[in-house]
C-alpha cells in the first residue's frame, strides 16, 4: 500500500549516505565495483568472477543464499580469508548496524566465503579537512566480529520469521509501539495509528514529549486529550498541559502583555531581521570544515529603519560548487553595520554560524562578533509562553507560530512557493545545484531566494503582531 506511506527519510540524509559510500570505496586503494542491477543474480555472477580473479577489494560484492540477498559495501581479501566492511554515514556504531552486519556475515559464510573479520566503517566527526581529503582520518574502522558472531542464531530465527510473514496474504496484526520510531521512523506510522483507533488530537500530538512517554501513556490507555484531562498524568509538564487544556477547552490566546513589552523594550532601530540557510556535508569539501558542519550558503535580511517603516530587503546566495563562506561573510559585514540591533528566530543558530565564520576569517572577526553580540531572539516570547494560542499546538517553531498569528495572509503562504517550501528542501536543492543545467540552476536559485525571503518577512509580520497585542 504505497499510497498509505508518508516518506520520512530526508533527501539530504540519503545524499550524504551515497557520498560517503562512494568515497569509502577508495579507503584501501584500488578496488573493483559490482555494477547495480535489478537482476540480483547478475550482480552475484559479477562478484563470483571478481573473486575468481583474486580481486583485492570489491565494492558492492553481492551474494545470494536461499533467497537471502546482500551487497557488501567493501569485501577485502586478507591473508587468512576475507574482511567484510559495512560503511555508514553516522559518527558511531549503532545497534541496528550490528544486525545488518550479522545478516551479511550469515549470507556470506553460507556461500562458503571465509569471512574472518567484520568491521563497521563510520565518520570521524573530529576530522577537520586541510588540503587533500585524508580517508584514513575521515573514517573510523571498528571491529564488530564478536558481536556479529553472537547474533548468528538470531539471524536464522529472524529470516525464518520473515519468510513465514512473506507467505501470508493478510496484513499482520501488530499494535503500535516505540519500534514505529526507533531505530528509524516508519513511513506507515500514521496509517497504523489509524488502524489502532488513534484519533487526533491524541497523546501523540503533544509537543515536546518524548516518544517513550507517549507510548507509555498509550499503553496505559491515556490516548485522547479527554483522557489526559481526566487522568492528569505526571508524564506531562506544565507546558504540555497548557497545550492540552487550551485545545480541549477551545481557550482564547494567553497573552502576558507586560512580559511582551519588556521583550520589545530590548529592540532598537534600525532593526535587521536575519535568517541563514545552511547545508551539511558528511564528506567535507572545504578547508577548515569537519563532517556535518552547518555551512551557510544564503541569507535573507529585512531592514526596518523604524517600527513603522516599510522594510527594505537584502539577500545573498552563494555561487554553486564553490566554498560559500568567505563571500557570504564579506557581504554580511557590508549589509549589517557593527553595533546595530539584529533579530533572528532561534538566534543560537545564526550566532553559532557567525562565530564559526569569525574563527575562519580573522580579518572579519571583530565585525562578525559585534553582530553576534547585538543579536536578539524573536523566539523568546513564544518559547516562554508570553504569547500562546491553541493554534500553535504546543510548539514555538515559527512554522507553527506564523500561521497562528497571521492566518490566511497570502504573502506568508509557504505552500504557494514554487519548488522549495522548507529548510530541508533548500539544503538539498543547493547541494545538488552543480548537477543541473544552466536553465535549471537559474530557476532553482530564484526558488531559493523566494523561500529565504519569506522566512525574514515572516519575522517582520510576527514582530508587528507583538506590537499590536500590547497597544
Amino acid at each position: 500500500m504505497p499510497e498509505k506511506a508518508v516518506k520520512k527519510a530526508s533527501e539530504s540524509v540519503l545524499a550524504n549516505g551515497s557520498a560517503v559510500g562512494d568515497v569509502a570505496m577508495g579507503y584501501f586503494g584500488d578496488f573493483s565495483e559490482v555494477p547495480f542491477s535489478l537482476n540480483k543474480q547478475e550482480m552475484c555472477d559479477t562478484t563470483e568472477k571478481l573473486l575468481a580473479e583474486n580481486t583485492s577489494v570489491i565494492a558492492e560484492a553481492s551474494f545470494l543464499y536461499d533467497n537471502c540477498f546482500c551487497s557488501v559495501d567493501l569485501l577485502r581479501k586478507a591473508e587468512d580469508g576475507y574482511e567484510l566492511i559495512e560503511v555508514k554515514s553516522s559518527t558511531s556504531v549503532h545497534a541496528i548496524y550490528l544486525e545488518d552486519m550479522a545478516y551479511q556475515y550469515y549470507v556470506l559464510t553460507q556461500c562458503k566465503i571465509p569471512v574472518v573479520r567484520v568491521f563497521n566503517m563510520y565518520i570521524n566527526n573530529k576530522y577537520e579537512r586541510h588540503g587533500e581529503l585524508d580517508l584514513k582520518q575521515l573514517f573510523v574502522l571498528q571491529d564488530c566480529t564478536e558481536e556479529c558472531l553472537l547474533r548468528q542464531s538470531d539471524v536464522k530465527e529472524k529470516i525464518a520469521a520473515l519468510k513465514d510473514l512473506l507467505n501470508k496474504t493478510d496484513e499482520p496484526q501488530k499494535d503500535i509501539g516505540m519500534y514505529c520510531d526507533d531505530p528509524y521512523e516508519c513511513d506507515y506510522k500514521e496509517y497504523c495509528r489509524g488502524v489502532c483507533g488513534v484519533q487526533e488530537p491524541s497523546v501523540f500530538s503533544v509537543a515536546s514529549l518524548s516518544g517513550k512517554k507517549k507510548y507509555k501513556l498509550y499503553n496505559d490507555g491515556i490516548i485522547t486529550f479527554d483522557d489526559i484531562m481526566k487522568k492528569q498524568p505526571k508524564e506531562l509538564n506544565e507546558n504540555n498541559m497548557l497545550q492540552v487544556k487550551m485545545e480541549q477547552n477551545n481557550s482564547p490566546a494567553r497573552i502576558e502583555k507586560e512580559k511582551i513589552k519588556e521583550f520589545l523594550g530590548t529592540i532598537r532601530y534600525p532593526l535587521y531581521h536575519l535568517d541563514f540557510e545552511t547545508f551539511q556535508q558528511a564528506v567535507p569539501e572545504y578547508d577548515g570544515v569537519i563532517p556535518y558542519n552547518m555551512i551557510p550558503f544564503q541569507y535573507s535580511l529585512h531592514v526596518q529603519r523604524s517600527a513603522c517603516a516599510k522594510p527594505e530587503h537584502y539577500e545573498f546566495l552563494a555561487i554553486e560548487g564553490l566554498d560559500p563562506r568567505r563571500a557570504l561573510a564579506e557581504q554580511l559585514c557590508k549589509d549589517i553595520p557593527a553595533d546595530v540591533c539584529v533579530l533572528a528566530y532561534h538566534s543560537s543558530t545564526e550566532i553559532g554560524i557567525m562565530k564559526k565564520l569569525a574563527v575562519q576569517f580573522p580579518d572579519l572577526s571583530a565585525h562578525l562578533l559585534s553582530i553576534c553580540k547585538n543579536t536578539l531572539d524573536l523566539m523568546v516570547p513564544f518559547q516562554k509562553k508570553y504569547y500562546y494560542c491553541k493554534e500553535m499546538q504546543g510548539s514555538y517553531s515559527i512554522k507553527y507560530v506564523l500561521p497562528a498569528l497571521c492566518p490566511n495572509d497570502p504573502e506568508l503562504d509557504y505552500h504557494a512557493l514554487d519548488g522549495i517550501h522548507n529548510g530541508g528542501e533548500a539544503m538539498n536543492a543547493f547541494a545538488e545545484l552543480p548537477k543541473h543545467t544552466p536553465e535549471e540552476i537559474d530557476l532553482i536559485r530564484k526558488q531559493l531566494l523566494a523561500y529565504c525571503k519569506l522566512d525574514t518577512l515572516a519575522m517582520v509580520k510576527v514582530l508587528e503582531k507583538l506590537y499590536e497585542v500590547v497597544k
